[in-house]
């Protein structure tokens, strides 16, 4: 994807959370930039670390947050995909409290970081867009916190499948209510707190239910009612209705 194009997606995607004038949208297409890619679990954020001088935005691929114990046991708090603005929380923060990672290839716009602040500043409805951006992915956050917290394994697993299936066809990357599911099982364990043992197992009885279909990594669903009463899963949190006003 080209530089122009990058920023104008960007400028579709801060503009569908909030409405934007010719300027604004002329003020985040001039944004100092460059284009990245990254090899799966290359880290973009370290925790502990001051942020670099660039904030990503997705382009293609997927990339995942994450924090880890002392003793190295590793909890993925989050996964991000194609038109999510990346590290958007410690904008303007001094030290990152978390790692983000590669989850897939993943190709970004590298959006120059102190740039970006004064846009926010400069220009309110961009910043409003922004901090709406930054609610939403907070909403997300609540909503792992409950799952891994108070659901039972199947429906923590079927959950989170529920989550990549609406998330990814409202960014347009799954359209047919079939999609390539971007997590090994070890990494869905460290998304769910269960085993990778655990995670298949529970895979396998969601398959043999008649609620998922799979081949290899590509997931679909039989009956997406089924599932998302499996999951106790309520699209409420995406905020996918949080779109601009009109005028």
């Amino acid at each position: 994807m080209s530089d122009a194009s990058a920023l104008i997606k960007l400028a579709g995607k801060l503009g569908s959370l909030n409405r934007l004038d010719a300027e604004d949208r002329a003020a985040i297409l001039a944004l100092p930039h460059r284009m990245r890619t990254y090899d799966p679990a290359a880290y973009l954020v370290r925790e502990g670390q001051p942020p670099g001088k660039h904030c990503s935005f997705i382009i293609a691929g997927f990339a995942f947050r994450q924090k880890q114990t002392a003793q190295g046991t590793r909890q993925i708090v989050s996964i991000n995909m194609a038109g999510d603005l990346l590290d958007l929380q410690q904008l303007f923060l001094k030290i990152s409290d978390h790692n983000i990672q590669a989850l897939t290839r993943l190709e970004t716009a590298e959006l120059d970081r102190a740039a970006l602040r004064a846009l926010a500043r400069e220009r309110p409805a961009v910043g409003e867009a922004m901090w709406i951006d930054a609610m939403i992915e907070a909403s997300i956050f609540r909503e792992w916190a409950l799952n891994v917290g108070r659901r039972d394994a199947r429906a923590r697993i079927a959950h989170l499948l529920c989550e990549f299936a609406t998330r990814m066809k409202a960014a347009g990357i799954a359209t047919d209510g079939r999609y390539e599911l971007p997590m090994t099982q070890e990494q869905i364990g460290d998304a769910t707190g269960l085993t990778g043992v655990h995670v298949n197992r529970t895979l396998r009885s969601l398959a043999a239910d008649g609620l998922i279909h799979r081949d290899r990594r590509f997931l679909g669903f039989a009956d997406w009612d089924r599932v998302r009463a499996a999951a106790d899963f309520s699209a409420l949190y995406l905020h996918l209705d949080q779109s601009a006003p009109e005028g």
